[in-house]
């Protein structure tokens, strides 16, 4: 396929009644195909058209993403808000033509069951009743991008935005950082009522979705939405129990032994556990430039096939990382289907975060990038919880690299690294138990939900102090932070099971590096075309359900912290 810079790459709003007439046209075309050459035919028209609507879609998302203020992108993004429910109706109805067909021995034949199992799903997700449920979703998701986008701290002479905030949060002067953080709280306080009122409409319109649709409550809904084809409920009941068990102990440890390292008291506040070495935090060496250009080292020297793929990403422009003014917030990787590219979005803030954008962001590009020219479409990507897999596990395939990246800071992010992945656990585990408790229970007040969230703290982060000092945080109101909380209901769990596995890379680097990279590999280059527990089993690793997986984890590394030569290190 010819390359395409992203500046170049066109874009126009579609007719919207054209798309569902060429929808409708495909869906005939599938029901009364007479052989299954003909059904073949309309198949890949449509996985073709299918590529050309997402393509228009993200190019929207991502131009609105990276200035919010673009009055153009606006009114495209508000049109996609209010269009791509309509078009998952001519979706929908497509999608019960394909499982009607009399062609699905064929087509699983040639392209695997996985499709068909995923259409169950997305066939008794969706109905045409909760359109309106969907569109107003939509606007509530977009508004509260915009409000995020939009924070202006006035901190120390100076207005930043969230994540240009974040650097002063991570400060190694005591009174600096708790400042930067009572500074964030504040902001966060001040737009409470709006962030309230949010959340509440969406999770009512949730609940109502759920019950049109015949379901018990939006927690079933919520994971057919996620795509979930090979796990359930009782499994991330486990999982959560096992993090309990295994994970949260060690965290306690990692967490005493750091505030015995800085003389702080424990439980410690928001602010002091933020900081792990008096010196500060690790932070990388040189400009953004200098941060790509070891990104480029690196994945030129990890294999030919990470060469050729941020080889691409340079030169056709397929990332934008800077923080600047009216930007969205956080950080994403996506794909342009028409170009089988991929697109790395972010927000360089000066942290170690910067590194990992390259890493873990790249490692989403990565995947896309090996895979993007599958058929059908829906095959690029594996389910959520899968492709978070490539990216963390990537960031550790880093390690080697990480000289280039850190310098003199080297030894404190290895250290960093890898308790940061272990103490994430329970805080990515409690935003998922918040979540189902809020859904078993869509009545609750605010109050009540920020009330909830305070008593799992209590659970799964006893090392954190609730004592108001630093306003919004310490008053248990810290959930509202997670943007993923609002926007993708039970995502960020993935990043648990995610980073259980790719914990298990990192064990496997200790030992034989090249080894773990063909795992990997093995791992990646399936794409979307198994699902998450097929991929490890494929892969030949352990599932995360697995409550040995977890044990094993945290043996391996308690033995690797406690043993890390900290010697030197202020």
């Amino acid at each position: 396929m010819q390359r395409i810079k992203f500046k170049d790459m066109p874009y126009e709003r579609p007719d919207l009644e054209a798309t569902k007439e060429r929808i409708a046209s495909l869906t005939e075309r599938l029901s009364n195909a007479s052989d299954y050459a003909q059904a073949r035919e309309a198949f890949l028209e449509h996985d073709q058209l299918y590529r050309e609507i997402m393509t228009l879609d993200q190019l929207s998302y991502i131009r609105h993403s990276i200035d919010t203020r673009d009055e153009f992108y606006q009114a495209e993004r508000d049109f996609w808000d209010e269009s791509m429910p309509e078009l998952q109706s001519s979706e929908n109805r497509w999608t019960k033509a394909l499982l009607a067909s009399p062609f699905r021995t064929d087509f699983t034949a040639e392209y695997g069951d996985l499709m068909f199992v995923n259409a169950e799903i997305e066939e008794r997700s969706f109905s045409e009743a909760i359109i309106g449920e969907l569109q107003q979703e939509n606007r509530l998701v977009t508004e509260h991008g915009k409000l995020i986008a939009s924070a202006k701290i006035p901190f120390e002479g100076g207005t930043y935005t969230l994540s240009q905030l974040t650097p002063f949060k991570n400060d190694a002067n005591d009174e600096r950082r708790l400042a930067a953080w009572k500074a964030e709280g504040t902001w966060y306080k001040e737009h409470q009522a709006d962030l309230d009122r949010i959340y509440d409409e969406m999770v009512h319109l949730r609940d109502a979705m759920g019950k049109k649709l015949g379901y018990d409550s939006y927690i079933p809904l919520g994971y057919d939405r996620m795509q979930r084809n090979c796990y359930g409920k009782e499994d991330i009941e486990r999982f959560r129990e096992a993090v309990v068990k295994y994970v949260v102990p060690l965290c306690d440890d990692i967490y005493r032994a750091q505030a015995e390292r800085l003389g702080f008291a424990y439980p410690m506040s928001f602010s002091d556990a933020q900081l792990l070495f008096r010196s500060g935090n690790p932070k990388p060496q040189g400009t953004p430039d200098d941060i790509l250009a070891q990104g480029k080292r690196f994945y030129d020297e990890l294999s030919p096939e990470t060469s050729e793929f941020f080889r691409t990403m340079l030169d056709y422009e397929l990332m934008d990382v800077l923080s600047t003014e009216g930007k969205e917030g956080g950080g994403y990787c996506t794909d342009l289907a028409l170009y089988e590219v991929p697109f790395i979005f972010a927000n360089f803030n000066g942290t170690q975060g910067d590194v990992e954008v390259i890493t873990h962001e790249a490692g989403h590009g990565f995947e896309c990038y090996l895979n993007c020219g599958r058929t059908p479409v829906s095959y690029t990507w594996p389910t959520t919880e899968a492709c978070e897999v490539h990216s963390m596990s990537m960031e550790f395939f880093a390690w080697p690299w990480c000289e280039g990246f850190f310098g003199p800071d080297t030894r404190k992010y290895l250290y960093s690294h890898l308790s940061g992945a272990v103490t994430f656990l329970p805080y990515g585990t409690m935003v998922d138990h918040f979540q189902h408790l809020v859904y078993e229970r869509p009545e609750m007040t605010p109050a009540e939900r920020h009330a909830t969230w305070k008593e799992l703290m209590g659970t799964y982060m006893p090392w954190i102090r609730l004592d108001g000092e630093i306003p919004f945080y310490s008053d248990g109101e810290g959930w509202q932070k997670q943007s993923h909380i609002y926007e993708v209901p039970f995502y960020y769990v993935d990043y648990c099971f995610a980073q259980t596995v790719a914990l298990e890379f990192w064990s496997m680097i200790q030992e034989d590096e090249a080894n773990a990279w063909k795992h990997y590999m093995a791992y990646t280059t399936l794409g979307g075309s198994l699902t998450f527990t097929e991929l490890l089993e494929r892969a030949e690793l352990r599932s995360p359900f697995d409550e040995e997986c977890l044990r094993g984890i945290c043996k391996k590394a308690r033995t690797w912290l406690a043993d890390y030569d900290l010697t030197g290190i202020e």
